[in-house]
């Protein structure tokens, strides 16, 4: 198999720049290689895992992305690199019983995006990897909505008893992600109650606890925006704890130094690092994992070959690395779109490297109108915003996000789907 432009990794940024450069230059020139089926928008990651939003209803196929965008889709997971030779490897895929479904592949390519995200970074804490789900896929939300679900079961049989203990949810990490699980489940809880958890009280019986190692929440943010989140999550009944540092993670508890939080399941959000078969690939990395990119998106020493996203560890004019954000896999995606279809029309490079423009951050807490958020760095200007505006401008992310990879209309289209769609089925998924 031979491309001239390949990407691996169908996340926002890479999944944004095949389709954009697939409509441009077709499926001959274009190719995309994924290990999953369909794609999801990471940041609503933590309403699948709340139950608010239906998986099945939201992903979108790399097999349909890529015939209405011009491009070509491998499926599989990529597994070497020969740098010198332009070829990657992609591993075979079997089903469920071990079947043969596709062999191994090799690809070739003239230039090569590494867009394959983050994982987990568990900090070498006890028992974090063996005691925590990470909200880092599709499988991993749906891994923790089933057993919020069998949880919530076994709580409501109890309920009366003398011992009857409830659910215990523990949330480590104060970031965007912890922040928005923590309220997507408070609401989320109190809708459960209404479709056959009746005799749970939501917030007695399903106790949400967030521990952050940082002096406060969303550390990266302005304090105002750290002290309003504060505020609502206390509202809702969600035990904040700032500044501890957890120790270790057992089946039913997570220790901090001697400070113990009962716990029935954990969610691991307090860092990210680069995927770990990076390290196989010959890439130089940084400190982290992370690709070490010029200005240009392109891997040190290394032509024809760029990274963007996550995985790119790549220098801010501020000289310090741009933030592994959604809105800098955007930019990175639009900024080597520029650079190949320069090269494919014969024009001269762009002269100029990737500049990282921050927008600001949003941070939903839930469905209704009570949402964060902060509007930054907008002609030097920082706002902060909350309440219904605050949630139109969160809603308006994803949108645009779609808008990218299916265009204006079908974006519309499906969004009002979904406004039907939720009045028409219960609040969460109970299946």
């Amino acid at each position: 198999m031979q491309s001239k432009y390949v990407i691996v990794g169908g996340g926002a940024g890479g999944l944004e720049l095949a389709c954009k450069l697939g409509r441009k230059l077709g499926p001959q020139q274009v190719m995309l290689v994924d290990s999953r089926l369909y794609h999801i928008w990471k940041p609503s990651l933590h309403e699948v895992a709340a139950g608010t939003l239906d998986i099945h209803q939201e992903g979108l196929s790399y097999q349909m992305l890529a015939h209405d965008n011009g491009f070509t889709y491998v499926y599989g997971a990529m597994t070497a690199l020969d740098a010198q030779a332009r070829q990657l490897t992609v591993a075979p895929v079997t089903s469920e019983g071990g079947e043969a479904v596709l062999p191994e592949r090799r690809i070739g390519y003239e230039s090569l995006v590494m867009a394959v995200g983050s994982t987990s970074n568990y900090f070498g804490v006890p028992g974090a990897a063996e005691h925590t789900i990470s909200l880092n896929a599709t499988e991993d939300a749906e891994r923790f909505r089933l057993t919020l679900l069998k949880l919530l079961t076994k709580a409501a049989l109890q309920k009366g008893q003398a011992d009857a203990p409830g659910v215990d949810v523990v949330i480590i990490g104060g970031g965007a992600t912890g922040v928005e699980l923590a309220a997507e489940l408070r609401e989320a809880s109190g809708v459960y109650t209404a479709y056959g958890f009746g005799h749970l009280d939501p917030v007695r019986d399903v106790r949400i606890t967030l521990l952050e190692g940082a002096p406060r929440i969303l550390a990266p943010l302005p304090e105002r925006v750290s002290n309003a989140a504060l505020k609502l999550l206390q509202q809702r009944g969600i035990e904040v704890v700032t500044d501890c540092r957890v120790t270790a993670i057992a089946a039913d508890h997570v220790s901090v130094g001697a400070q113990r939080y009962p716990s029935d399941i954990v969610v691991w959000a307090a860092g990210i690092q680069a995927p770990a078969f990076l390290a196989t690939l010959g890439l130089p990395l940084a400190k982290g994992g992370q690709i070490e990119v010029t200005g240009e998106l392109q891997v040190q020493g290394m032509p024809g070959v760029y990274a963007l996203g996550d995985c790119a560890h790549c220098m801010g004019a501020n000289g310090k690395p741009v933030p592994p954000r959604a809105q800098a896999a955007h930019q990175q995606a639009d900024y080597l779109l520029a650079t190949f279809l320069r090269a494919a029309r014969g024009k001269p490079p762009q002269g100029k490297p990737y500049v990282y423009r921050d927008y600001g951050s949003l941070v939903s807490f839930g469905q209704s109108t009570s949402v964060g958020s902060l509007m930054g760095s907008l002609r030097g200007f920082n706002w902060f915003v909350e309440g219904f505006f605050a949630r139109i401008m969160y809603a308006s992310l994803h949108l645009l996000h779609h808008q990218a990879v299916l265009g204006t209309v079908r974006t519309g289209v499906l969004a009002l789907a979904r406004f039907l769609v939720k009045r028409a089925t219960p609040l969460v998924k109970l299946h």
